[in-house]
């Protein structure tokens, strides 16, 4: 149901937030975990479950969308908890809201059995289809839910509609914003962190909020790029492929733009064109991987963490989020000459 991350060499070299807030940047020595580690990071992770308990419990007693869709993001990931902490319970009274909105059904789509194969929840996507008619990543969402099912006249539909929506929004910045105005009702106890990193608690919550956040249901990228390329020869699709190329690429997400400057770069029957995504291509990795140094320098540097923290509460996209960070960093935007995204960098 997330979708696969991998479209192109492009999208493998994206690195989901999640991945960011774990892994070490790459150049960085590499050293298997101590019997001791392993216990302190198995520690610290079960602390860092109560705390998010704990803050979920808090925010219950609001009535609001935005806390409440918060809460139930925090307990998503918590093993059996009270059914007034449950993430259908929580994201039940969210949708009862007037200013709830497309933010919580999205978020309601993971709401389901996936063993039971019930995933994603059918009367969400059904919701969204209403809510948002207008926002590509629901015809993509659906697109990758009839592509599944072998339904090519029903995927072909969806990639009209997704082609002819006026924007792309999958909602993980207003998912951000909730969980970045959650974090802070409550301290992170200190055996959440670890004292020696340096970003202390805002280091603690920048982790929550970027890792939980990204971790929300993604649309049918890998689907809709294999519909498009195994249709190359029908112009009436490639037509509407390119369309969406142009949705994706000022839309929300940087792995929507990403799937949008595959399309041109692939599709167009233009070779200037095609030159022009493969150029913003390699710009928006550099991109990522300039906010993926910045993830990893603020879980040292609290002053790092406390704006990514700030930035991620403004309210803006994913998309948005990352080069607003940057420019706060003096990072530029494009890519040096030559640079190539297989080229190992140090951290510094």
């Amino acid at each position: 149901m997330r979708g696969c991350r991998v479209v192109t060499l492009a999208l493998a070299s994206l690195l989901s937030l999640p991945a960011l807030a774990a892994n070490t940047w790459p150049g960085a020595p590499a050293a298997a975990p101590t019997k001791a580690e392993q216990k302190a990071q198995k520690d610290q992770t079960k602390a860092l479950l109560q705390f998010q308990k704990d803050l979920a419990s808090v925010l219950a007693l609001r009535t609001e969308a935005e806390p409440l869709l918060g809460a139930a993001l925090l307990a998503r990931p918590l093993d059996n908890p009270p059914e007034v902490l449950s993430y259908h319970a929580l994201l039940e009274r969210a949708s009862r809201n007037a200013d709830a909105g497309p933010r919580v059904t999205w978020v309601r789509l993971a709401d389901c059995d996936a063993k039971a194969g019930s995933c994603p929840n059918a009367d969400a996507v059904a919701q969204l289809q209403q809510q948002a008619p207008d926002n590509a990543a629901v015809w993509l969402l659906k697109l990758g839910i009839d592509d599944h099912a072998n339904d090519a006249n029903a995927a072909r539909a969806d990639l009209a509609k997704a082609a002819n929506a006026k924007t792309y929004d999958d909602y993980l910045g207003a998912s951000m914003k909730a969980l970045a105005n959650s974090v802070s009702q409550l301290p992170p106890p200190p055996n959440t962190f670890n004292a020696l990193q340096g970003a202390g608690a805002a280091g603690v919550q920048m982790v929550i909020v970027f890792g939980l956040a990204s971790a929300q249901p993604m649309p049918g990228f890998q689907a809709t790029a294999r519909f498009c390329d195994a249709n190359k020869e029908n112009k009436a699709i490639v037509g509407d492929c390119l369309k969406l190329a142009k949705v994706l690429e000022w839309g929300s997400s940087p792995l929507g733009r990403s799937l949008g400057l595959h399309l041109r770069e692939t599709l167009s029957p233009e070779t200037a064109d095609q030159q022009s995504a493969k150029t913003a291509r390699l710009n928006l990795i550099w991109q990522m991987q300039r906010f993926a140094q910045l993830n990893v320098q603020a879980q040292g540097d609290k002053a790092t963490a406390q704006k990514l923290l700030a930035l991620a509460r403004s309210g803006g996209t994913e998309m948005s989020v990352v080069l607003a960070a940057l420019r706060a960093y003096g990072m530029p935007a494009e890519a040096p000459a030559g640079w190539e995204p297989a080229h190992v960098e140090s951290s510094k």
